[in-house]
């Protein structure tokens, strides 16, 4: 029994995981980073200043990880 609650107790978690991460942001030219109309599509009220702190290594791109640390930062609001 005690297995079993568990084993469902963590599919629970692993189900709950993906949408408690992060709003979905979609690479749609698929060059592997967010440009600012990306962006734009799931944070409406992303300004070109707030593009641009988020873009730490200024690719005039930004990267799955400048997101998540934004996000963690407070920058973007989830």
């Amino acid at each position: 029994m005690t297995t079993k609650a568990i084993t469902f107790a963590a599919l629970i978690g692993l189900a709950a995981g993906p949408v408690l991460a992060q709003t979905m942001v979609e690479d749609t030219d698929g060059s592997g980073g967010y440009s600012m109309e990306e962006l734009a599509v799931a944070y409406p009220d992303l300004s070109a200043e707030g593009f641009a702190e988020i873009d730490i290594d200024g690719s005039g791109e930004v990267s799955a990880d400048e997101l998540t640390a934004a996000i963690e930062a407070g920058v973007i609001a989830e």
